[in-house]
């Protein structure tokens, strides 16, 4: 009974998770674009190790390039800035620091062996 517990609990855990690379296959200060579920989504690696994944469309200019933007932070936010227009958007949060009203969504990253897993709604 202990292993199929076991099983279940690493099954409902892995659920719903996609490895979309190495964690040594991401620079730090920078980002890879992922297609998960036939979403393309822009995962980051921080200067410290932090994980944060967030859709790739720049909402201002309506190009797929979020995930080739400049990291860094705004204050002690992490951020990613725009390739296109420089716009500013959280990493935590997926909101534009230049433009409250515009978002990119964020979605649940983790680190698992060594495997970077993104979990897509």
């Amino acid at each position: 009974m202990t292993i199929l517990r076991e099983n279940l609990d690493t099954a409902l855990e892995t659920a719903g998770w996609t490895a979309v690379c190495a964690y040594t296959d991401l620079l730090p200060e920078e980002g890879v674009c992922v297609l998960v579920d036939g979403q393309q989504i822009a995962v980051f690696r921080t200067f410290d190790g932090d994980l944060y994944a967030t859709g790739n469309l720049d909402p201002f200019s309506g190009a797929w390039v979020l995930s080739r933007g400049i990291v860094g932070t705004r204050g002690a936010e992490p951020t990613v800035a725009s390739p296109m227009h420089k716009q500013v958007f959280s990493l935590v949060t997926g909101r534009c620091l230049d433009d409250p009203a515009t978002a990119v969504p964020t979605y649940p990253v983790r680190l698992s062996g060594g495997a970077v897993e993104v979990r897509v709604p």
